[in-house]
């Protein structure tokens, strides 16, 4: 049964890349879920996670014969690319000249954890976007360790250094002090 699912992915990679638009349909549509959760915690901005997962996304499209068919490096090399559609969309002039703040919704002030859940988001978003991509793709996406070296372009053991290193700036952020 796994070799017939594997076969048929196979098969939509080749369709996909021969230029059909639904077999490539078929292969992204599950990792658009991972990927516009990545964008929103880099971005920290709805809107424009949801620009930077349809950039990926054609972009992706067209470059996805640089993959020759390798299924294994998919999802790595289109988180890979939303994290670099996410760089871009910081880089961008406007990005920081005119930044619209979202009202906080109830759901993000709401405390569903019993005290944490919002402190954490708001440490990560501390973070600089090169920290917290690490953290995010191997804690938030529970990608492995080998995927998130491939998403990042380095060695597992840089990866585990960057998810160990941000993890150790997130720390201090989080600590708990005691009420008396």
């Amino acid at each position: 049964m796994l070799a017939a699912v594997i076969e048929q992915r196979s098969q939509l990679m080749v369709s996909a890349a021969a230029g059909n638009a639904d077999s490539f349909a078929s292969l992204i549509d599950p990792l658009l879920d991972p990927a516009y959760r990545l964008a929103a915690v880099m971005l920290a901005d709805r809107s424009a996670a949801e620009d930077a997962v349809q950039e990926a996304s054609i972009k992706a499209w067209r470059k996805l014969h640089q993959l020759r068919g390798d299924l294994k490096a998919l999802r790595p090399w289109f988180l890979s690319i939303v994290a670099n559609e996410c760089r871009m969309a910081r880089r961008q002039r406007w990005w920081s000249v005119v930044r619209l703040a979202e009202p906080p919704r109830a759901e993000d002030t709401a405390d569903h954890y019993g005290g944490g859940a919002g402190d954490v988001r708001r440490a990560l978003l501390r973070l600089k976007p090169e920290e917290r991509l690490p953290l995010v793709l191997h804690f938030y996406l529970d990608l492995p360790l080998d995927e998130v070296a491939r998403t990042l372009g380095v060695s597992e053991s840089a990866a585990k250094s960057r998810i160990y290193r941000a993890a150790q700036r997130l720390r201090p952020e989080l600590s708990m002090e005691e009420v008396v």
